[in-house]
């Protein structure tokens, strides 16, 4: 394909590309010497699920593998045990080698509902970051001054703050730069979030005496709180490895102000469609509950096929359109501190939602078939449920609570 055609490709969606003319000057070199480009996306297995905030990324690095460059899929197992401190406030809990590569492994597993594994190139970084002697991490600390660490916003508002910068974390960008130069990259994905790192490989990479890298940087997803970054730990997330009903369920849930995001980012819909969309929203010829609907019906079909968004969407309609649930559902407070890691013992749950005496009824009631939390019947009493703000909990036909985290 003609370079140019190439380029007003992959710049569909992006938030940036650093830059478009060096982008441009790749595909069209990569032509003439009859080779692909090597593409990478690094993801650090900090949690074991995927979400639709990476899927953005990998969907367009999918691009990339359909335009036939060579993808490259940078498992963080080394990175991962210090965490990235992107968007963080505080020093993240450094994680064991055990629980970063438990999932490593499921995040290869979830990447692949997106990139085609047979043209898919996984490494972990480890191989590379691990064998540098200590000689070699002076060498690299010595490309990069503190003064130009602390511009990065984490690093600056924990300075001025006075709470603590622990020096492993001044590491993880340098890091997170090599692995470009151990792979010479052409171009490495990531959101918006991550372009101080991504530009730290493109210096690193001119100072090892390669050509830098293009940064393309892609919007970050609103989580579906309408709030805040898609985050797991934060429960406002859709995983790719979601239960059609449960991630049919999410997408009803997000406000009616990020549809178009979500159309943009998390379906393969042509733009001319979603603008339709959009221009039909606005105009008021379609209502919004519809342009929801088709919405998740997308989504579901993505990961899961259109038989299973169908199923969804009647599973959906049986539960909150058939009239029975009541206007006036009572709200019940949960702290989050009854919850490990965001999720709580569905029997628990019963109790402390007022829904049954004990967690021993709740038990009975799961067991029996009453039990729905959100979209998705509950049969297993030892099952523990990720809860979040706004979540639907209904026990038979007539008892209902609505969950707020507090």
């Amino acid at each position: 394909m003609e370079p140019e055609r190439q380029l007003e490709i992959i710049k569909r969606k992006t938030a940036e590309i650093v830059s478009e003319e060096d982008l441009l000057d790749k595909f069209e070199k990569a032509r003439s010497e009859n080779r692909p480009l090597r593409i990478k996306l690094g993801l650090d297995p900090s949690a074991p699920d995927i979400h639709l905030g990476h899927a953005v990324a990998l969907r367009k690095l999918k691009e990339f593998q359909d335009l036939g460059h060579e993808v490259t899929l940078v498992v963080g197992d080394f990175t991962g045990r210090i965490g990235d401190p992107t968007g963080k406030s505080e020093t993240r809990k450094q994680l064991s080698e055990a629980e970063v590569l438990a999932n490593a492994r499921t995040y290869q597993e979830q990447a692949f509902k997106i990139l085609d594994p047979g043209k898919t190139r996984v490494v972990f970084n480890s191989s590379w970051l691990a064998p540098l002697r200590f000689e070699d991490v002076i060498i690299l600390a010595s490309k990069y001054t503190v003064a130009r660490m602390l511009e990065r916003e984490e690093f600056a508002q924990r300075f001025d703050e006075g709470r603590p910068i622990y020096i492993h974390e001044f590491f993880y960008p340098f890091m997170q730069g090599y692995d470009s130069v151990a792979l010479h990259s052409d171009v490495e994905l990531g959101g918006t979030d991550q372009k101080f790192n991504i530009l730290m490989g493109r210096m690193l990479q001119r100072e090892y005496g390669q050509d830098p890298q293009v940064a393309v940087l892609m919007p970050i997803l609103t989580g579906i709180d309408g709030e805040k970054k898609m985050s797991k730990s934060l429960g406002n997330y859709i995983g790719v490895n979601d239960p059609p009903a449960e991630m049919y369920g999410k997408t009803m849930s997000i406000p009616d102000e990020l549809m178009i995001m979500y159309y943009d980012l998390a379906t393969n819909l042509p733009e001319d469609e979603v603008r339709r969309i959009e221009d039909d929203l606005k105009a008021g010829r379609l209502h919004p509950r519809d342009a929801k609907r088709r919405l998740a019906r997308e989504i579901v079909a993505l990961y899961h096929g259109p038989g299973a968004a169908q199923e969804a969407e009647e599973e959906f309609d049986l539960i909150f359109k058939s009239g029975d649930v009541p206007d006036d559902v009572p709200e019940v407070s949960i702290d989050r501190g009854e919850l490990s890691e965001g999720r709580i013992w569905a029997p628990k749950l019963l109790a402390l939602a007022g829904l049954a005496k004990s967690s021993s009824e709740g038990k009975r009631l799961i067991e029996q078939g009453a039990v729905r939390i959100g979209s998705e019947r509950i049969l297993d009493p030892a099952a523990t449920v990720e809860l979040r703000d706004d979540m639907l909990v209904r026990v038979g036909k007539r008892r209902f609570a609505v969950i707020r985290l507090a």
